[in-house]
């Protein structure tokens, strides 16, 4: 043993000596971290996908889920993944959303009974002091279904002044849609197992902002007009976009005070 440690010792002596050694063990333990990262980036794993096409609120079954091999490091990329099935078993799938067929789970595709029920309440869901208000649309109208839940666009007024004269313009800037609707007042964005046609934009707006939307529906059209994706992402407020179509719209409607009680009003005619 003495041999040994004086062997040690000499050794620890010389510089170049112990340079060496701490170069060797820096690349064995280079060499196994790189060793263990590829292993856990390409070492398979079993992550559950759809085995069908699942509709929004669906209750998800065993029946449902099938499994795959994936290799770990692409999960790295694939934010939100579920990996586990005792996830998914048992959820919905999110109101709004569809799962289609072998497409994997994420975090934001399902949800359980009492969220999706929460979610589906639009109009319960309102700001407090914002009141809904349906646009008719169709699909042309929607630009082929381009317009979705979620989605911030602009409202273009179209109709005529007293002279005649066509006005067309934009008139209120980054109103958000709340839903799209069918003729059934069914989301039509809610299951992708059948077509449906638009009918109608659910918007929630400040009571004032409905006041000038229904009246410019009465004296002319309003014209919905999408907005690309980095506008929703990063939306403006909503507001009037033209103070001059503003003006116009609203000499076309009386003013009604909100304060004024029917007894005021008979004793004034009195």
């Amino acid at each position: 043993m003495g041999n040994i440690l004086g062997k040690i010792k000499e050794i620890t002596k010389n510089k170049n000596t112990v340079t060496i050694l701490i170069v060797l063990i820096g690349i064995f333990a280079l060499y196994f971290v790189y060793n263990h990262i590829v292993s856990l980036a390409t070492e398979p794993i079993m992550i559950p996908y759809a085995t069908a096409t699942l509709p929004s609120r669906h209750v998800i079954t065993s029946d449902d889920v099938s499994f795959i091999e994936v290799a770990g490091g692409v999960l790295n990329n694939m934010e939100g993944i579920i990996k586990d099935s005792g996830l998914i078993i048992g959820q919905e799938v999110a109101y709004g959303n569809t799962i289609q067929k072998n497409s994997f789970f994420f975090e934001d595709s399902v949800a359980d009974s009492k969220t999706n029920a929460m979610a589906s309440d639009i109009i319960g869901n309102l700001e407090n002091g914002y009141t809904p208000i349906y646009l008719s649309v169709d699909l042309n109208s929607t630009f082929g279904n381009a317009i979705y839940p979620g989605n911030y666009i602009d409202l273009w007024f179209e109709g005529e002044d007293s002279s005649g004269n066509f006005i067309y313009g934009k008139y209120i800037s980054s109103i958000k849609v709340l839903d799209v609707q069918d003729d059934m007042g069914s989301s039509v964005f809610e299951s992708g197992s059948e077509a449906r046609e638009p009918s109608q934009l659910l918007f929630g707006v400040p009571a004032d902002m409905r006041l000038k939307i229904d009246t410019a529906l009465k004296v002319g059209r309003i014209v919905p007009v999408p907005r690309n994706r980095s506008f929703t992402e990063h939306p403006e407020a909503t507001k009037i976009a033209n103070s001059y179509l503003d003006d116009f719209i609203l000499s076309k409607a009386a003013y009604v005070p909100s304060n004024v009680s029917s007894g005021n009003v008979e004793s004034e005619n009195d």
